[in-house]
């Protein structure tokens, strides 16, 4: 397993985090490294962990996607997830969610926070998808989100056989366009749900 606390170690935080998957990133044309995906046993206690130690504050929401298809079959699930930015990589927290094990598999069993996925912002995720498929890498979760006027698509191929990590193809829209996350709206946004003493918002 690749923990958290290990690429925090590195003199480059998002240097770190490329060098993850810098062979996949060669082969399908990719820049860097848009989000870092870490499995947490509670979203809000990791949330408030690392905001002590000056991360964040993370934005908090809980809900179901659209549509999760798991290994080509549909599954109805539920679940909550943390985002704020470290050094211009973004950080989503998420814990096991009901309906599915695919983020309960990678759960430590000390409670350190795991490295699942790494993330990369794309114009289709599909299109991406198909191409990592007919190079022998298929889609393991194929999902969607929406949180009016926002839609993200997103797709989550099988483990690297090297690292056993997990790489994800996300697409942000909002009124159709393309667009990434602001750090600063996800830390405006954070802040207010502290201030309003709830700390997740339903959507």
């Amino acid at each position: 397993m690749l923990y958290f606390e290990d690429l925090l170690k590195a003199d480059d935080f998002p240097e770190a985090v490329n060098a993850q998957a810098k062979d996949f990133m060669k082969a399908q044309g990719l820049s860097k490294v848009h989000q870092v995906g870490l499995v947490v046993p509670d979203v809000e206690k990791a949330a408030a962990k690392l905001e002590d130690q000056g991360f964040g504050p993370f934005f908090i929401a809980t809900g179901s996607p659209v549509f999760w298809r798991e290994k080509g079959g549909g599954r109805e699930i539920s679940g909550k997830m943390g985002l704020a930015y470290h050094q211009g990589v973004e950080l989503e927290l998420l814990e096991p969610v009901k309906g599915s094990d695919f983020y309960t598999r990678s759960l430590d069993p000390g409670g350190k926070i795991v490295v699942q996925h790494l993330g990369f912002l794309v114009k289709d995720v599909d299109v991406c998808a198909e191409r990592t498929t007919k190079a022998g890498l298929p889609v393991w979760v194929r999902g969607q989100l929406k949180a009016w006027p926002s839609t993200t698509d997103f797709a989550y191929l099988e483990p690297l056989e090297d690292s056993g990590l997990i790489m994800e193809f996300i697409n942000w829209r909002i009124f159709g366009f393309s667009f990434s996350p602001p750090p600063g709206l996800l830390k405006t946004v954070g802040r207010l749900e502290k201030w309003s003493g709830k700390r997740s918002i339903a959507l």
